[in-house]
């Protein structure tokens, strides 16, 4: 039987992380046979160039290469960890996905959007996501609740950030039955509720 693919998706600050960590091991103590995985990474491969993205040294990367690198981490990841752990019946948790590079590269960026889609769906073999769960913030408020150094996408302007929170949302109105929005402003026991109401009902 095949497994479920459930990806996160959030601008930053919103709690993303935490969120998935309490799912993680709400769903292991379920007895669930969970991976976990993020975007770009975990593939030696991924993880290599998710360290070229995210240097903020590496400031002269084109919109192009940075929308064609994130795929190329994609597509790795695809073959060599998403599919094999669906085949064995894995519920494979993803800290980002394909919606990703659409509001980052494509709402933010203004990479072509039709363009994102096409190379998208090559990368990715046509996997949509069972369920992906959207977590909303003001990107002013996201950003300000980081307390750490920023990488090269976070240090990006406000206006940048907006962009892709707009486009993130966006993407939830024109996708509705997958893309289930979060108010990320709430607690994060409230918000732990709803991500267990809306996985619950694809499993």
């Amino acid at each position: 039987m095949r497994g479920k693919f459930i990806t996160f998706e959030g601008s930053e600050g919103s709690g993303k992380s935490t969120q998935i960590s309490l799912i993680l091991k709400y769903l292991k103590k379920k007895g669930h046979d969970v991976l976990l995985i993020r975007e770009p990474g975990a593939t030696s491969i991924g993880e290599s160039i998710r360290r070229v993205l995210l240097n903020v040294k590496n400031t002269k990367i084109s919109d192009e290469c940075e929308t064609l690198l994130y795929m190329s981490a994609r597509a790795q990841l695809v073959v060599e960890v998403i599919l094999p752990a669906l085949k064995k019946g894995k519920l494979v948790l993803c800290d980002r996905f394909l919606d990703s590079t659409l509001a980052y590269q494509g709402y933010g960026n203004g990479t072509d959007i039709k363009f994102i889609k096409q190379v998208g769906a090559f990368a990715t073999q046509s996997i949509i996501p069972d369920v992906t769960l959207l977590f909303d913030i003001d990107a002013k408020v996201g950003l300000a609740r980081l307390n750490r150094s920023k990488d090269r996408i976070e240090q990006k302007a406000l206006t940048y950030h907006k962009k892709v929170r707009n486009g993130y949302l966006d993407l939830a109105q024109k996708n509705s039955k997958r893309i289930k929005v979060i108010d990320a402003n709430l607690k994060k026991e409230e918000i732990h509720v709803t991500v267990k109401k809306h996985i619950a009902k694809i499993l």
